[in-house]
């Protein structure tokens, strides 16, 4: 049917229709395009990111696990460069340096006040992994908002077509085939264009906030094992 509608009126291909939607249709389709393009470079950029705190942080696990003294495991973050769970490590380690140092200043026993040590070691564990999560949550709030939002400005875009459609039919007293589509075919468009938008930006926030999960909880899981072996060693 379109392939007819096509042979007849040959503005009817997506180019034509684009340049001879009406302005509000038009701003419409740019936002889009603009929503989309801001949503592809962040899915790349979010993806690429990602992939290398896995696999650092994977890499940095086995690292830890080897390795028997905490200060060669600081040395070595060094080296492989940051990643959520080191970066909960450097945090957590940090703050036991200076618990130590502060203790051997004043001369105390590792057995004195060793419960506020141990919790001030735990806050730093989880400011460090809070920091963490915030850094990769960044942006990704916009892929749910271009999820959730194109459609419905695309269907503004439509609707505000199919209003200039029926305008152009009492305009001209006719409703026949050559008058009616081409502003349907217009808003149809801006529709095709908001789902084009949202539907890459709806799967990629999923995906991202799987991954994003499962990291937090292996943060969780290292964390909790790093305190323990700070209670034995140490308190």
């Amino acid at each position: 049917m379109f392939h007819l509608l096509l042979e007849a009126n040959p503005n009817m291909d997506v180019i034509s229709l684009l340049k001879g939607a009406s302005l509000v249709v038009q701003g419409v389709m740019l936002m889009l395009a603009i929503m989309s393009l801001l949503s592809w470079l962040i899915i790349g950029s979010k993806a690429m990111f990602l992939s290398t705190a896995t696999a650092r942080s994977a890499r940095f696990h086995e690292t830890f696990w080897n390795t028997p003294r905490l200060d060669d495991v600081w040395k070595l973050t060094e080296e492989q460069g940051p990643s959520p769970l080191s970066e909960v490590f450097r945090a957590g380690y940090s703050e036991l340096a200076k618990l130590r140092k502060r203790r051997n200043e004043q001369g105390t026993q590792d057995s004195e006040n060793s419960l506020g040590d141990i919790e001030s070691i735990e806050r730093a564990l989880h400011r460090a992994r809070l920091t963490a999560i915030t850094e990769m949550e960044s942006k990704i709030p916009f892929l749910a908002t271009t999820a959730s939002a194109a459609p419905f400005i695309g269907l503004f875009g439509t609707v505000w077509g199919i209003m200039n459609s029926f305008r152009s039919i009492g305009a001209k007293g006719a409703a026949n085939l050559a008058t009616v589509a081409p502003g349907i075919a217009e808003a149809l468009v801006a529709t095709a264009i908001g789902l084009v938008a949202a539907i890459p930006a709806v799967m990629a926030y999923n995906y991202f906030s799987r991954r994003i999960k499962v990291l937090a909880s292996d943060m969780d899981t290292f964390g909790s094992d790093f305190l323990n072996i700070i209670r034995r060693r140490f308190f």
